[in-house]
């Protein structure tokens, strides 16, 4: 446990010790404290730091924010906690770290229910033993169930599964006053009787980033391993070419597991395998870092998983990959159809890519996401580097329209806002969007992290409804909610 000093600024009409024995009360001498450098939101810095043992002692840390009107941001393992917008401010985060494990139910099931703090690495090797997964594999390594649900995170899978907010059987969460909210699917829902009910209000939750409620379990389909995986890849040079080979491939009726693209900066000498840290010289507000502060920073989970595998060298070329899955002899039979319709250049492969499950930003850059009708993708892209001036590395779902991107964190904010707003236009008539996930301090204090957000009104609604005082990481909602 962190060692613990006074704080001069009261909560109310409750001093800031006080406030700290009251969760020491709640969660255990051990599970309460102030902040460290290392804890902060898109650069926000948190007052204190509760880890609440069970979902009970979550909603007796919300109701006790409710008495001292405090502010509240939940975090996982804190793989994602500086993507979006900064919150007006953080009083309390609220760690779910304890709000984690995986239900017991019989191998046999379709579903398993999974504690929000659970890792999902470990989630997989418990399934693994009985020979069952979830269809999951965000990039972010280390990170809870909980945090991919509301940061809406999603891998590879996706293409054929969906995002993990779609797989939902059920969930549960605690809105702004400690009540505990559940939702979910009959047993006829699950068997395909009857259409869904009860989830539309919980699945707004997915990527809302702790806005809503804090979730405290999810119930999610769980699949079979599959017997056989293969990797067919083929070299890339342009969005064009790369638009009409995953036209090719959707129309082979090859049911493939994942389409994904790694499209480098061709032409542009490859960045250092380990970029600073976003905000690595200055603290929040701009002051100077101190070290301990600087190496919490790099050390932090969030630095993970975002710098390239293997640098390519100068003016490489790109690679698609196909990742089909099933039985071994079907597979078999597709993979070679699949060989065939990419041509020579093509190549099979047991094991993933290196870039494979890795985000294309480092520390320090301003990473976007860049989603668009698979049809449309390449003039997404072919714009969001016109208005670069510069190639850039594109990585993600092609298959389904959905890149991140990186914008060397050193660009002015005018030169990144001028880019953002030409890429949205075009986006914006063949329906596409494109959201900032991450960027330094100074960037994100300046633009719109979210662009045109059609769902605002919705979001609105269930803010509404679910925090009406606004105590759930204020601002971090689109539209500022």
């Amino acid at each position: 446990m962190c060692t613990m000093t006074a704080m001069s600024t009261p909560a109310g009409s409750v001093g800031a010790t006080e406030i700290t024995r009251r969760l020491a009360g709640i969660c255990g001498p051990s599970f309460a404290r102030f902040a460290g450098a290392a804890d902060e939101v898109a650069g926000r810095l948190a007052r204190w730091v509760a880890v609440p043992g069970g979902p009970r002692a979550a909603a007796e840390v919300l109701r006790l924010a409710a008495r001292h009107d405090l502010s509240v941001v939940p975090r996982g393992a804190g793989t994602k906690i500086d993507w979006g917008a900064a919150p007006a401010r953080v009083d309390i985060m609220l760690d779910t770290g304890r709000l984690a494990g995986v239900g017991h139910r019989p191998a046999s099931s379709p579903v398993v229910e999974v504690g929000a703090g659970t890792p999902l690495r470990a989630v997989q090797a418990t399934l693994a033993r009985s020979g069952r997964r979830l269809a999951l594999d965000p990039p972010s390594p280390g990170a809870t169930l909980g945090g991919v649900l509301a940061a809406d995170e999603s891998g590879p899978l996706r293409h054929r599964h969906g995002t993990a907010c779609e797989q939902l059987v059920g969930l549960r969460w605690l809105d702004a006053d400690g009540e505990l909210v559940s939702a979910g699917r009959s047993a006829a829902e699950l068997a395909g009787v009857a259409a869904p009910v009860g989830l539309d209000l919980g699945r707004l939750l997915c990527g809302s980033q702790g806005g809503l409620g804090v979730l405290v379990s999810a119930t999610l389909r769980a699949h079979t391993l599959p017997p056989a995986r293969v990797w067919v890849t083929r070299p890339v040079w342009s969005p064009l070419e790369v638009h009409d080979l995953v036209r090719a491939v959707l129309a082979a009726d090859l049911d493939p597991a994942a389409v994904e693209l790694d499209l480098p900066a061709a032409g542009s000498p490859p960045r250092p395998a380990a970029a600073p840290a976003a905000g690595a010289t200055s603290g929040p507000g701009g002051r100077p870092m101190s070290a301990a502060e600087a190496s919490a920073r790099a050390n932090h989970p969030a630095m993970a998983g975002r710098r390239a595998a293997v640098p390519p060298p100068r003016g490489s070329a790109g690679e698609l990959a196909v990742l089909l899955e099933g039985g071994r002899s079907e597979v078999a039979g597709r993979a070679d159809r699949l060989l065939a319709l990419l041509g020579g250049t093509a190549s099979l492969a047991p094991d993933a890519p290196v870039w494979w499950r890795r985000y294309p930003f480092a520390p320090g850059d301003t990473a976007l996401r860049v989603e668009a009708p698979a049809a449309d993708l390449h003039a997404a892209v072919y714009a969001l580097r016109d208005a670069a001036g510069t190639p850039l590395s594109v990585r993600g779902s092609a298959g389904l329209g959905m890149v991140h991107a990186a914008l060397p964190g050193s660009l002015p904010v005018d030169r990144v806002a001028g880019i953002l707003a030409a890429v949205r236009g075009v986006l914006f008539t063949r329906r596409g969007r494109c959201v900032v996930v991450a960027a330094p301090p100074a960037v994100r204090r300046e633009i719109d992290v979210w662009g045109e957000a059609a769902v605002i009104p919705r979001l609105r609604e269930a803010k509404e409804h679910l925090d009406p005082h606004g105590r759930l990481a204020p601002g971090r909602l689109p539209g500022g909610l």
